[in-house]
């Protein structure tokens, strides 16, 4: 959590709101007692789940024969 002064808030506010990120809040204090909190926009995307594909995918080493369709792209 970010704190800042109502003055700093006022002087740097799109460079405070562009460096928000995701969980981050941004607390605006005016003689020493908070008056705003600032969050970011929840995000409208799922976060992925790394190693979810876990499995699904099968390299076969050996197996050669699909890359003649490719030769030409290949160097």
């Amino acid at each position: 959590m970010t704190t800042v002064t109502l003055e700093e808030a006022q002087a740097r506010l799109p460079e405070l709101i562009a460096e928000l990120r995701s969980g981050e809040q941004l607390v605006i204090v005016r003689d020493g007692l908070a008056v705003a909190r600032l969050l970011p926009e929840a995000s409208t995307r799922p976060l992925p789940q790394f190693g979810s594909c876990k499995g699904k995918l099968t390299i076969v080493a050996d197996d050669e024969e699909h890359l003649e369709d490719f030769k030409a792209y290949m160097p």
